[in-house]
């Protein structure tokens, strides 16, 4: 049988993972496959690029953590939107990665729009982590 948490446990370690990566930190949407983990170099083309706010997601709550707020931005390329990275607020450290889709299409990160224009508004419609066991 696996290691199993609290719901306490759980929604501390969803908290303190937005803790580690810090006030405002930049959201990126790329094209491609994304890179085989954080520590490898970004991949695709940088579509949008997102300052998030000091505090950018909901606490957890039953093992889960949210997106706070609504997030839009306008698309600086045109492509399809295939994978996101977070990074630091100086853009040199990346603490999370994962794939895109279109809203209700099961991402780790949900757009209105995948099919991105050169200065379209892009906005994100949900982004949720769920720790192991919830």
């Amino acid at each position: 049988m696996p290691v199993q948490f609290s719901v306490a446990v759980r929604n501390a370690l969803l908290d303190s993972i937005e803790t580690t990566i810090g006030a405002s930190p930049k959201l990126q949407i790329r094209t491609g496959a994304q890179p085989a983990d954080c520590a490898t170099a970004a991949s695709g083309t940088l579509l949008a690029e997102i300052t998030c706010p000091a505090d950018f997601m909901n606490a957890a709550s039953a093992g889960a953590k949210t997106l706070l707020g609504s997030w839009t931005v306008a698309a600086i390329a045109a492509g399809t939107a295939a994978h996101y990275r977070i990074v630091n607020n100086a853009g040199s450290t990346c603490h999370e990665q994962g794939n895109i889709t279109a809203t209700g299409g099961g991402g780790d990160l949900q757009l209105d729009n995948t099919s991105i224009a050169n200065g379209q508004t892009v906005t994100i419609t949900a982004k949720t982590l769920t720790a192991a066991g919830a």
